[in-house]
């Protein structure tokens, strides 16, 4: 669960990371769902979820459809041999993979898969009196789907000061109490040092 609110975009986002060592990366482009039948995932993700189709390259030797909404793209591949994929989950385990929507009305989201007759289930996070809501269904081929509320945690970066260009994040104030010198630290105790030190 990532929330966008507080992060805009950094031009050298791109260079910052690629100066950390990681792959000089810009966004989310697609993700690609293997499918038993294109038409039957083709029609959950343009009607369920909204996405519209798009052209594909014509070059492709196989079958499949792109479609694209909320600024990603969906490749569907249509399965070489249909029979030879796992076995349709049928458990909806929200600890398994997926793919993240955010959305404005989870009572919209749920009146709608309610209509359509989706069976989803529904689990609720608190932290820090933050609550997020979440729904998880799979589509066709047992693919797991959530719709959240994500957006509301703040991002909390587990990073150092200098790499929250690459979160786009504004560097954070000074903390409002003082802290015992690093010198004094070092000469502290080991248990001393650990209760000096905050836990993020």
């Amino acid at each position: 669960m990532v929330s966008s609110k507080g992060v805009e975009p950094v031009q050298h986002a791109a260079a910052a990371a690629a100066a950390a060592g990681s792959l000089p990366l810009a966004a989310l482009n697609h993700i690609s769902v293997v499918c038993r039948c294109l038409e039957s995932s083709l029609r959950f993700y343009r009607d369920v979820l909204g996405f519209a189709p798009i052209r594909r390259p014509g070059s492709f030797d196989f079958d499949g459809a792109w479609l694209f909404n909320y600024g990603i793209g969906i490749h569907l591949l249509q399965a070489e041999d249909p029979a030879s994929m796992p076995p349709k989950k049928t458990e909806i385990n929200p600890k398994d993979n997926h793919v993240s929507f955010q959305c404005e009305s989870m009572e919209a989201v749920q009146r709608r898969l309610t209509e359509l007759g989706i069976r989803y289930v529904q689990r609720r996070v608190e932290e820090g009196g933050i609550y997020v809501d979440q729904l998880f269904f799979h589509d066709p081929d047992g693919f797991m789907v959530e719709v959240c509320t994500c957006d509301n945690l703040p991002i909390v970066p587990l990073v150092p000061e200098d790499d929250h260009a690459i979160l786009g994040l504004q560097q954070p104030a000074a903390p409002a109490c003082k802290r015992r010198p690093a010198a004094a630290l070092k000469q502290a105790p080991p248990q001393q040092q650990q209760q000096a030190l905050p836990v993020p």
